[in-house]
């Protein structure tokens, strides 16, 4: 059954993350290097603080040219307001999540600590080996 699907075991444990004091140019230059759209804001001990999108960027951009002054860090421009996830939740619950907000991904939080992210193509990976698996097949990926 697919609640018993959990995003600890579909999640995605290595990310790029930053800390609020790197320079967002910096920060933007790793988004392009690694074709990542986003990545969570941590601080020294962990804990998730916010997540710097390109559209953060984007408008830090456009608002910075208007005004003549272009750059800053990552902490003046990252969203602070986060959804997260708990690695425990099925990935029926974080389908839900997915459809019901815009986010393409979400970070995953253990006893208050960034732990991974979940992403909508994760769970259609889980979701896509689960189906698999049921029907007695193997991925030929």
């Amino acid at each position: 059954m697919l609640k018993s699907i959990k995003v600890r075991d579909y999640m995605t444990r290595h990310l790029v993350t930053f800390r609020a004091e790197t320079d967002l140019f910096t920060a933007i230059n790793r988004l392009l290097e690694h074709r990542i759209a986003g990545a969570p804001v941590v601080d020294a001990s962990g804990h998730l603080i916010g997540m710097l999108s390109e559209g953060d960027c984007l408008r830090a951009i456009l608002s910075g040219a208007y005004y003549e002054s272009i750059g800053g860090t990552v902490g003046d421009q990252m969203t602070r307001e986060v959804e997260t996830v708990s690695p425990e939740v099925d990935v029926i619950t974080v389908s839900q999540q997915f459809l019901e907000g815009r986010l393409g991904r979400l970070p995953v939080i253990a006893d208050g600590r960034l732990v991974g992210q979940i992403s909508r193509s994760d769970v259609l990976r889980a979701v896509k080996e689960f189906a698999q698996h049921e029907q007695g097949t193997e991925s030929v990926d």
